[in-house]
Order: structure tokens, then sequence, then C-alpha cells
């Protein structure tokens, strides 16, 4: 069930953006300028991929090159995955989780229109993450318990519930079993 909080609300806007023919050193200085941990790359105003703090440690740092050299389009990571920002944060976190990255941009009609980052859901809920992150694991350990129930919140009404049972892929109160057999 979505938790009912859209990615648009979380976001960061505007999002920093560089042209694909910069040069990375000239991305990392954007980077620096607007305190931001990542930095889409950009063809002409198009999204085609991203860049990350990491990606400069291991891309660059790491292995001794020249930033003022290498154009971003060199190291950058593509193609983008990416939410929409009516998305639920739910979706967003699955995404973020799936792909093991901690900064996720926010298309909208094929054009960057935020980015939101794991910093972002935990400054405006810290218990945000521990919450999805518990509704990510039940989903994944579903096979070892879905025979027995829990209390906890309806994933059909919304409604608390002593009796859910895990049903149609979601945890379900008796009222909603009743409706959906």
């Amino acid at each position: 069930m979505p938790i009912g909080i859209l990615v648009k609300t979380m976001m960061t806007r505007p999002p920093v953006k560089i042209e694909s023919n910069a040069s990375v050193q000239a991305a990392a200085k954007e980077m620096v300028k607007h305190r931001v941990g990542s930095i889409i790359i950009v063809k002409k105003k198009n999204p085609i991929g991203i860049i990350t703090e990491t990606d400069l440690n291991k891309k660059i740092v790491a292995r001794g090159k020249d930033p003022r050299k290498l154009k971003v389009m060199d190291i950058m990571s593509s193609p983008i995955v990416f939410t929409h920002p009516n998305d639920d944060l739910e979706v967003a976190v699955e995404k973020m989780e799936g792909h093991k990255i901690k900064r996720l941009p926010v298309v909208d009609k094929g054009k960057i229109v935020g980015v939101i980052t794991n910093t972002d859901i935990a400054r405006a809920s810290p218990e945000m993450i521990d919450i999805l992150n518990f509704r990510l694991k039940m989903r994944n350990e579903l096979p070892a318990i879905k025979e027995t129930s829990t209390s906890g919140i309806c994933e059909s009404c919304g409604g608390y519930s002593g009796d859910l049972r895990f049903e149609n892929d979601q945890w379900v109160c008796e009222n909603c079993r009743d409706i959906e057999s």
C-alpha cells in the first residue's frame, strides 16, 4: 500500500545540471558550489546521466586521472534510474533499494525537475526510512510468514487491524479479505 507521500513534496529543486561536454572538474566545482552530492548530465536539456561523489572518487581520484581533461560523459552513470514527481515515496525508496543508489533524479515529461535523496527522506522524517525498509523487508520474507496473522495497518483500506493476513500480495484486514473474496 502506498504511504501517501508524494516524491514532489520531498525532492530538492531545482536540480543541479551540467552539459555532457563539460569537464569533470567543472562538474565537481558545480557540486561544491551548490553543496550537493550529485549532478545531472544533460544533452540539449535532456537528462542522459548522473555523476555522484562516489563516481568522482572511484573513477577520477582513485585512478589518478586529471579531471580537467575528462568530459562528464566519460564517467557518468547512464542510463539514469529515475522516478516521477507524483510517484508515492515508497516507489522511490524501492527503486533506490533495488538499484543500491542514494540519489534519484525526478523526471516529469522527459525533463529533470528535481532529485530525491536518502538525506531528503531522513530530514523530513527520520523514522520514515525505518518504516519503508521494514515494509520492503517484510515483502522479501513473505514465504515464511504467509500463513500467519499480525497486527498493523491494512494495505487495502489503511485502517488498523489486530488480524492482518497476507493475501493477494498485500496485508489485509478481515473486512478487506471479505470484500476481495
